[in-house]
């Protein structure tokens, strides 16, 4: 494991109080894993946005199952995009509705074009994609 740095940061008492109270919620036991994960989250994002390399992201549908035509265009376009779309799971939540999930890899702008095209089909009730990285660069 690479050495630990320590640095100084400066904040508002109240934003700190704020930040301690939402650590505390998601269960962190120490700020210095909290501020490890923000930046993270940050750099991650920020790879998004200039990355002219691989990236991964995934991609939840909430839909209902009853609509005409929406599951023959998800097989279809996962069948198209095959080369980045990686693996699925499907859920069936109850009689009327599923979730999709989708595990895509490829250039955040192709990720993207996926997603949207997706998420707008008739039938699909919400979307999210979720970006991440291939972890390569990540201490």
């Amino acid at each position: 494991m690479a050495k630990m740095i320590r640095f100084s940061v400066s904040i508002d008492p109240k934003l700190l109080e704020r930040f301690d109270e939402a650590m505390k919620e998601r269960r962190y036991k120490n700020r210095s894993k909290a501020i490890r994960d923000v930046i993270v989250d940050f750099l991650v994002e920020r790879e998004w946005e200039k990355s002219e390399r691989g990236v991964m992201g995934s991609l939840t549908l909430l839909y209902k199952y009853e609509a005409k035509g929406l599951l023959e265009e998800l097989v279809k376009t996962e069948h198209e995009m095959c080369n980045n779309i990686i693996s699925t799971m499907h859920v069936h939540i109850d009689e009327h509705n599923c979730m999709e999930i989708l595990a895509i890899k490829g250039q955040p702008q192709e990720i993207r074009q996926i997603a949207d095209r997706l998420i707008s089909c008739k039938g699909v009730k919400h979307g999210k994609l979720v970006m991440t990285t291939t972890g390569k660069d990540i201490a």
